[in-house]
C-alpha cells in the first residue's frame, strides 16, 4: 500500500561543484605585470650605473657620501659589522634549504624551484654585472677600487628575505615583507657605514632582487591551480589572503609605501643639494648630508621593492575569483 505524501528514501545525487579558476586573461595580466617590473628593475640598474658611475658628478656625489660615513663610524661599525658577518655562502645555503623545507612541508613543490631560481638568478646576476659587465671609468675623482655596483651583500640579504616571502603562509606574508625590508635596509646601510659600498651599489642590489623576485612571482602565476579535494568539496587551494587577513596586507603595503616615499623624499633633497655643489670641495656638513641621503635611498629602495613584491606575490597566488 502506498501512502500519499510518503518521502522516498532514495538518495539524491547532486553534481560535485566545479572549482572555478582564474580566467587566462587575468593570469596573463599578472604575468605581464611581473615582467614589466623585471624590465623596469633592469633599466633602473643601468640608469644608476650610467648616472653615478660613468659621470664625474655622480662619482663626486657618492665620494661625498662615502666620506660622510667616516663621522661616527667607530660606534656604528660595532653594530654594522655584526649585521654584515651574518651574510655568507653558508648563510645563503641555509636559507635556501629552510625556504625549500617550508615549501615542501606546505606541499608546494613548485615553490622550492622558484626559490632556487630567485636565489641563484639574483646572486649570480650581481656577480656577473659587477665583475664582468659594468665598468667604473677613471675620472680623476678619487682613487678607484674598480666597479662595486651592485652590492653583493645587499643582494644576498634581499634575496633571502624575498625567498621567505615566497614560501611563508598567507597570514605571515605581510609581516615577512616588512621584516625583509628592514633586514635589507640594515645590511645595505651597514655596507655604507663600513665604506664597503656606495649608495648606488646598495640600491642596484635591491633592484636586481626586485627583478628576479618579479620573475619568481610570474612563475607562481603560471603554476596550474590544484584540483579540489577528493570529497568534491570546494576548497580554496591558492595562497590568497582570506578576508580577515586583508587588513594586515593593506597595513603592510601602506606602511612600506609611506616609509619608502618619505625616505625617497629625504634622499632626493639631500643628494640634489650635494649635486648642486658638485664643483666645490664638499664641507663636512655636505658629506654628512650626502651620507644621510644615501642611507635614505637604501631605505626607500628596500621598502618600495618589498611593497611591490608583496602585491605581486598576492596577485600571482589569487587564482580563484572572489565571491
Amino acid at each position: 500500500m502506498t501512502y500519499r505524501g510518503a518521502v522516498s528514501s532514495a538518495p539524491v545525487t547532486r553534481p560535485a561543484p566545479v572549482a572555478p579558476t582564474r580566467a587566462p586573461s587575468g593570469r596573463a595580466g599578472v604575468v605581464l605585470g611581473c615582467l614589466l617590473v623585471a624590465v623596469a628593475s633592469a633599466v633602473g640598474v643601468w640608469a644608476l650605473w650610467r648616472v653615478f658611475v660613468t659621470t664625474t658628478s655622480g662619482q663626486v656625489v657618492e665620494l661625498a657620501a662615502l666620506r660622510g660615513a667616516e663621522y661616527g663610524q667607530t660606534q656604528l661599525w660595532r653594530v654594522a659589522e655584526r649585521v654584515l658577518d651574518v651574510v655568507s655562502v653558508g648563510f645563503i645555503a641555509a636559507v635556501i634549504l629552510a625556504a625549500m623545507t617550508i615549501a615542501v612541508l606546505r606541499r608546494r613543490w613548485e615553490l622550492a624551484l622558484q626559490v632556487a631560481v630567485l636565489m641563484v638568478g639574483a646572486n649570480v646576476t650581481t656577480r656577473v654585472l659587477k665583475l664582468g659587465v659594468l665598468e667604473r671609468p677613471e675620472l680623476d675623482v678619487a682613487a678607484s677600487y674598480g666597479n662595486t655596483l651592485p652590492s653583493g651583500h645587499t643582494t644576498a640579504a634581499a634575496s633571502v628575505s624575498v625567498a621567505l616571502l615566497l614560501v611563508v603562509p598567507p597570514r605571515v606574508r605581510p609581516w615577512a615583507a616588512v621584516a625583509g625590508a628592514g633586514y635589507t635596509t640594515a645590511t645595505g646601510v651597514s655596507t655604507l657605514i663600513g665604506q664597503w659600498h656606495r649608495p648606488s651599489d646598495v640600491v642596484a642590489g635591491v633592484l636586481v632582487v626586485l627583478g628576479w623576485g618579479a620573475v619568481a612571482c610570474a612563475l607562481v602565476a603560471l603554476t596550474s591551480p590544484r584540483a579540489a579535494t577528493s570529497t568534491g568539496a570546494l576548497r580554496r587551494v591558492d595562497d590568497g589572503v582570506r578576508p580577515a587577513g586583508r587588513r594586515s596586507l593593506r597595513v603592510a603595503v601602506t606602511l612600506l609605501l609611506v616609509v619608502g616615499a618619505a625616505a625617497a623624499g629625504v634622499a632626493a633633497l639631500a643628494l640634489s643639494r650635494t649635486w648642486q655643489g658638485v664643483d666645490a670641495d664638499p664641507s663636512r656638513a655636505d658629506q654628512v648630508l650626502a651620507y644621510a641621503g644615501g642611507a635614505s635611498g637604501a631605505l626607500a629602495a628596500a621598502c618600495m621593492a618589498f611593497a611591490v613584491l608583496l602585491v605581486l606575490r598576492q596577485a600571482a597566488a589569487a587564482r580563484l575569483p572572489e565571491s
